[in-house]
């Protein structure tokens, strides 16, 4: 599923205009994008986390040449589900 097919049924299901379901969408999104910046967690019960931690710099390989690279800290965004939404997929 993408954005555009998210929005329609988001419209769908909420009896809403597409344009509604996509301010609202984009909405969350950046709200959740903000709070993540902010250093903040996410969550949202039965459905999953979000929160920020700190890849440390490391040396690494190009696979073509073999070289050794080295790679910079980064910030990542990880997600853990929450239990309902595990137990949906399972």
């Amino acid at each position: 599923m993408n954005k555009t097919e998210l929005i329609d049924a988001m419209a769908a299901d909420a009896g809403i205009t597409k344009a509604a379901a996509k301010k609202a969408l984009e909405s969350f999104l950046g709200n959740v994008e903000k709070s993540l910046k902010k250093g903040n967690r996410v969550s949202l019960v039965g459905f999953g986390s979000w929160s920020v931690s700190r890849r440390s710099a490391r040396e690494g390989r190009n696979p073509s040449t073999g070289k050794t690279i080295h790679i910079k800290a980064k910030n990542v965004v990880k997600f853990k589900a929450g239990s309902d939404l595990s137990s949906a997929v399972n």
